[in-house]
């Protein structure tokens, strides 16, 4: 049996929404579904899973009407979805009346529920989000009604806050696969057993690194799991080392060669600058935001002072003491660290 196993899609997030680069975030989240859909109907998956936060708010009606006829070209795959924390079941909620097509099922109860497709001889168990925050491990009330079946757990959480649930804990439940979502970096907790699919597309600067699904060929003898590359952008964090030579126009170019030798022209950029720079230049952020796709610029460096120079010319007063103070044979990170911005914060108070 092959099962896509999918998660936090957060469709109606629109990240970056003030980007001049003319990128539409919140239609390459809806494309991303889209992909996963054709995958499942070329690959004639059995199983759709989508492990909570398809949507990252309470889904608009015209969105849940989207999102069914994306999933109404499926002609062999059975779907299956829980609510996630962002798009909990309120009371207001469109979920609750929401007609889907009927090989698309929503196991919208908050305390667990499940649906056997006979003709695969599978159950799928899976309990909904009715708050935003869930500090209890409701997955300890669900359990396996037939162990002759093959058996899959849909859920969402793992941190404290959210459905606190152990790796040893859903183990032991005995589920024959375990689909989870929440966190948006793919990982395996167990080979061939459980499973957090990741994000789709990365939603916020913190979700680096590839994102996609997983593929799973499931049996009641075991799981393979293939993890497929789905996303059509990645965060990447880009260091920049400088030194005294480095003025603001010298910076851009070293990082646009540097973009250029990644070879990923469609990514964002998070930019960390780190060693030295000349003590009169100071390098302008809005000029390294104005490249593309830069979404985040740290600035580490430091002057590079010429404290031989400084200690003779502020030998009388606090800046030459305070050099004579610091400096020694065993000059350490910290030691350093303090010489540099004790006298950067002594030269600025002198104006």
């Amino acid at each position: 049996m092959k099962i896509v196993h999918i998660a936090d899609t957060h469709l109606g997030a629109n990240p970056h929404q003030d980007n001049t680069w003319q990128i539409d975030r919140a239609k390459e989240l809806w494309e991303a579904v889209e992909r996963v859909v054709r995958f499942a109907e070329k690959e004639k998956a059995d199983l759709l899973l989508i492990a909570g936060d398809m949507f990252h708010r309470q889904p608009l009606m015209r969105e849940l009407k989207e999102l069914n006829y994306i999933f109404s070209q499926l002609t062999h795959t059975q779907v299956v979805f829980i609510a996630g924390n962002h798009d909990h079941v309120k009371a207001s909620s469109y979920y609750k009346t929401f007609e889907w097509e009927k090989h698309v099922h929503f196991l919208a109860s908050p305390t667990g529920e499940s649906i056997y497709f006979e003709e695969l001889n599978t159950e799928v168990y899976g309990l909904s989000y009715d708050h935003y925050e869930i500090k209890e491990n409701r997955c300890n009330d669900i359990v396996i009604r037939d162990k002759s079946r093959i058996n899959i757990l849909l859920a969402h959480g793992g941190d404290e806050k959210h459905i606190p649930f152990s790796k040893a804990e859903l183990s032991a439940k005995g589920f024959d696969y375990v689909a989870l979502g929440h966190i948006h970096v793919p990982q395996v907790l167990i080979p061939g057993k459980i499973a957090y699919a990741g994000s789709l597309e990365p939603v916020d600067m913190g979700d680096e690194g590839v994102h996609g699904f997983f593929l799973a060929d499931l049996s009641k003898e075991g799981c393979e799991l293939k993890f497929i590359k789905c996303a059509k952008r990645e965060y990447r964090t880009l260091e920049i080392e400088c030194d005294s030579s480095f003025t603001n126009r010298k910076l851009l170019n070293v990082i646009q060669e540097d973009m250029e030798k990644t070879n990923a022209p469609a990514d964002f950029w998070k930019l960390v600058l780190t060693g030295f720079r000349d003590e009169d230049i100071s390098f302008d952020k809005e000029d390294i935001y104005a490249l593309n796709r830069v979404v985040s610029v740290v600035d580490d460096t430091k002057p590079d002072y010429d404290f031989d120079k400084l200690a003779q010319e502020y030998e009388k007063n606090i800046i030459g003491r305070y050099i004579q103070n610091i400096r020694s044979d065993d000059m350490t990170d910290t030691k350093r660290r303090a010489l540099y911005f004790g006298v950067k914060a002594l030269l600025d108070e002198m104006g």
